[in-house]
């Protein structure tokens, strides 16, 4: 058989490593990734330890010394600037985040590297309340000779089994690089296989720990982050009145948190579980706090354990979360790329590269 191609790969915004391993399945030599949170670079060095990691503020990284690393041609340089700033859950807070900013480091990057192509990730807030800088982006890309296009695209239709959309940015050297095909769809028309669900995801999982009952016996890493935050009563009994599926207005009023009673208007899937056959919501760093989302599992009384909610990312199963904090934990899986939408748009570059490339 002969040998995959390896293109070379550049990754800005790295995180714990989720589009690394979209990108290697795909089949990119991945050289060197940036991540300035020193927990996120330790996963990402646990996982991908063939990678260099540069644990630096991108700003302070040049084009010259990633083309060094890459040994002089970068194929793809691939970024996941932080989006928070752009997300629908802090609209109504109306703030300017200082790292929306972070988004024109791709531009800079492309300038003094000129990959052959770009893959970009990001909330579809960008293209709303980004636009700003998307159309700065889109500007500087085309100025430099590439040709750019973005779409928003749901996760759920590449095979990750949670709902989650996001902006894919698309751009070659000279020439287009499409979307890619949908490989699932919500009915399971036009010959494609349904969503992926909760419960073909979770449901051979075993009980998991409580967070003081792992730390108890050596710290959640030996379990392999199968551990969950224990439940106060108040939120236990929350749990047990909601069905799967249902919003958080069928918890009685004098069972909510004070502040949620009445007529408040926030949030609805707060306090709420997943449904088995379904796919879950979006997973956030909020995934193992029943407050922040709709992250209590489908039949048992707590919420889904820090390593399911890894699994509802597409992370292997034996994904290694190297830090020994929940919080850090729940940011690196939250903040991820899920792996196997990562790897369907990698695939997609790698397949236009390729038809360009005399192999």
């Amino acid at each position: 058989m002969k040998k995959k191609h390896q293109f070379i790969a550049i990754e800005a915004f790295a995180g714990g490593g989720g589009l690394a391993v979209g990108l290697h399945n795909a089949g990119f030599d991945l050289r060197a990734a940036i991540e300035s949170d020193p927990h996120a670079a330790m996963t990402f060095k646990a996982n991908h330890p063939q990678v260099q990691i540069l644990q630096q503020d991108i700003r302070e990284i040049s084009g010259k010394k990633l083309l060094k690393l890459a040994s002089g041609c970068v194929d793809i340089l691939a970024a996941c600037p932080p989006c928070q700033g752009f997300s629908s859950l802090t609209a109504k807070y109306k703030t300017t985040d200082p790292r929306n900013e972070l988004v024109s480091e791709v531009a800079r990057l492309t300038k003094e590297i000129k990959p052959r192509a770009i893959m970009m990730e990001n909330v579809p807030g960008l293209a709303k309340r980004g636009k700003r800088l998307l159309d700065e982006l889109v500007s500087e890309l085309e100025n430099n000779g590439y040709k750019a296009n973005f779409a928003i695209l749901q996760v759920a239709d590449y095979g990750v089994p949670q709902l989650r959309k996001r902006l894919v940015l698309l751009a070659g050297l000279g020439f287009e690089i499409g979307m890619p095909p949908a490989t699932h769809s919500q009915h399971g028309d036009s010959d494609l296989p349904r969503w992926r669900t909760v419960r073909e995801t979770l449901c051979q999982m075993q009980e998991p720990l409580t967070l003081p009952e792992a730390n108890r016996q050596g710290g959640a890493q030996k379990f392999d982050w199968h551990v969950v935050r224990k439940l106060s009563p108040q939120n236990q009994a929350r749990l047990k009145i909601v069905k799967p599926g249902k919003n958080r207005s069928d918890i009685p009023d004098a069972l909510r948190p004070r502040c949620h009673r009445g007529d408040y208007k926030g949030f609805p899937n707060v306090y709420t579980r997943m449904q088995w056959d379904e796919p879950a919501g979006t997973i956030t760093a909020g995934c193992t706090t029943i407050s922040k989302g709709r992250y209590g599992h489908p039949e048992k009384d707590r919420t889904i354990s820090l390593r399911e909610a890894a699994l509802l990312q597409t992370f292997p199963a034996d994904y290694v979360f190297d830090t020994p904090h929940m919080e850090h934990a729940c940011n690196i899986v939250g903040n991820a790329l899920p792996c196997l939408f990562a790897e369907a748009v990698a695939r997609q570059v790698y397949l236009a590269l390729a038809a360009r490339t005399n192999l």
